[in-house]
């Protein structure tokens, strides 16, 4: 029968619509409109959720389930429909739309059907098929992603985050966390979901996407939710997991890169400089310390940092490289951070080791080259010129005095250089190497050198002893190699005024030094030395000293640095 012979087209005309209705032997079907997929149609024994409307073939309605503002929910094939409608509805799909016409002898019959349907009536219904289950369907699963590794697959009490559009088996979207713009959290497998996502979830890895479709057994039933979801649905979500965690879980360190020199690694109590990059469990970056370009500095074991973080920079050398993946207890937990880091969300810090060291570090020397024959070892006082290359622990170069074609020259014990490196010059032979490690409380602390020196940075220095002068008893400034003139003041007063200039003072100094009689502290400026010399025997500040104010060191009770 042709379309255009049915009353239900405007285009109609009316002489077809009031023409006798055509004898009919069976059924008579035309799709009115196909979906482009059909991933199930309609067999005996299902049951299904249809929209219709009943009309005569004149057209009248007769019946309507638009007008109840609910489907028709039964099942098929088991009489609980005309006959006409239960052949009529096997082969549907989804979405389908037909044109049922049904001969009176599966309809009604001869009694029709008190007064809304005459005896041998001929019936019409414009069906839309919205859903079909059977009762022997579980939940089924269509997987159209997984991600390259799964390194864990979600298992019962686990608890996960997870995005998901769910929607009526026709389409009808009824619920998603994507436009609440929040993940679903919630444990699987004990009860906290409808029994059709608790199994539908079970076997997922992180990233993966996955179809999960139940009947309403599984889904909410007779009764649906009281608002979106119609009773007897069917349920679909698309869902996809961002996170997965287990209660009982600790941390875990996988991608180790440990490197092949090791003499030491971190224990509780030491302070720790690395680099970071955090993510959530997808993949989505939430931090780093590299765009801030500078290190993260702490102590660990102390609780100055997140539980898992603490625990996973135990055990760590300087150098290493490791992956620490952190459940949300061990973290930031149900709360989360705010905009970065999501309630109950496992973290993923990729790290790299740069130093560490404690706080009760001393200087570490190591003697890498010593001369067979060491006549003089340096000491306090001593004025030294060294080479050295210095560089962070993680090989970075800081400063080489072979750069400036130079030695590098102090006094030690003058505070010329950082305690480290005093210490680590002591007891030195000329020519001898060695491989200094100064923590950065002998070093150059938590400010460190702008542009120089990283804040708490350990330092190291491979230094060569060129050359040493040694320096003269502590707390002299000068000192005699003769035995001293009896005549010492008068010496120094040339024009013989019972008083000494500066300018006598100095030049007499001088003489004594250029003659080898007397020797100056080396690596200072012997003109400043002298001056203060001159000063402390000044005693009442006039700028000249009397033969009354005139004292040799032996003389005075106290230590000075002059005579």
């Amino acid at each position: 029968m042709k379309r255009g012979v049915l009353c239900l087209s405007v285009l109609v005309a009316f002489a077809a619509c009031n023409a006798p209705p055509v004898p009919l032997d069976d059924i008579l079907i035309e799709k009115t409109f196909e979906p482009e997929q059909c991933v199930r149609s309609v067999k005996v024994g299902d049951f299904v959720r249809y929209h219709y409307i009943g009309m005569f073939p004149d057209g009248k309605k007769f019946d309507s389930s638009y007008d109840r503002g609910s489907t028709y929910n039964v099942f098929v094939g088991k009489k609980q429909l005309i006959e006409g409608m239960d052949k009529a509805l096997v082969g549907m799909c989804i979405n389908e739309r037909r044109l049922v016409k049904i001969p009176p002898q599966l309809a009604y019959g001869k009694q029709g059907y008190g007064d809304i349907i005459p005896p041998d009536s001929i019936l019409h219904f414009d069906v839309l098929l919205l859903d079909v289950w059977n009762p022997e369907d579980g939940v089924q699963i269509n997987t159209y992603h997984t991600p390259s590794v799964c390194s864990r697959k979600v298992e019962v009490s686990d608890y996960v985050r997870y995005h998901y559009n769910g929607t009526l088996l026709d389409g009808t979207l009824f619920d998603s966390s994507h436009t609440r713009m929040r993940t679903y959290d919630t444990y699987v497998g004990i009860g906290w979901l409808i029994a059709g996502m608790d199994q539908g979830l079970l076997g997922m890895c992180v990233g993966e996407r996955r179809i999960v479709t139940m009947p309403p057994s599984l889904g909410y039933g007779e009764n649906g939710d009281g608002s979106d979801i119609p009773g007897q649905a069917s349920l679909v979500f698309d869902v996809v997991l961002l996170d997965l965690h287990n209660p009982r879980d600790g941390i875990t360190v996988t991608n180790q890169m440990v490197p092949e020199s090791c003499t030491r690694k971190t224990v509780a109590g030491d302070f720790v400089r690395y680099h970071y990059n955090g993510s959530l469990l997808d993949g989505t970056f939430f931090d780093s310390s590299y765009s801030r370009n500078r290190t993260y500095d702490t102590y660990v074991g102390r609780g100055y940092v997140i539980a898992g973080m603490d625990e996973g920079l135990i055990g760590v050398c300087v150098g290493e490289r490791r992956t620490i993946t952190i459940p949300p207890h061990l973290a930031y937990g149900e709360e989360g951070t705010g905009s970065k880091i999501p309630g109950s969300a496992v973290l993923v810090f990729d790290v790299h080791i740069i130093d560490f060291h404690n706080p009760s570090d001393n200087t570490a020397v190591v003697v890498t080259f010593k001369p067979e024959e060491c006549e003089k070892q340096t000491k306090k006082g001593d004025f030294v010129k060294y080479h050295y290359n210095a560089s962070l622990m993680d090989g970075s170069s800081i400063d080489s005095t072979y750069n400036y074609g130079k030695t590098y020259n102090i006094v030690l014990g003058a505070n010329q250089v950082v305690p480290g490196m005093e210490d680590g010059l002591m007891d030195m032979c000329v020519g001898e190497k060695r491989h200094l490690v100064i923590p950065p409380h002998l070093g150059y602390g938590e400010r460190g050198v702008t542009d120089e020196v990283p804040g708490s940075a350990v330092l190291v220095f491979d230094v060569e002893l060129v050359e040493l002068e040694e320096g003269l008893p502590e707390g002299y400034m000068f000192i005699w190699n003769d035995e001293v003139s009896p005549d010492l003041f008068a010496e120094m007063d040339k024009n013989q005024d019972k008083q000494v200039e500066a300018s006598e003072f100095t030049d007499y100094i001088i003489q004594q030094v250029n003659d080898g009689k007397g020797r100056l502290a080396p690596g200072f400026d012997p003109y400043r030395i002298i001056d203060n010399m001159f000063s402390n025997q000044d005693r009442n500040g006039d700028g000249k000293i009397t033969e009354a104010e005139f004292k040799l060191k032996a003389d005075e009770a106290a230590a000075h640095d002059e005579l």
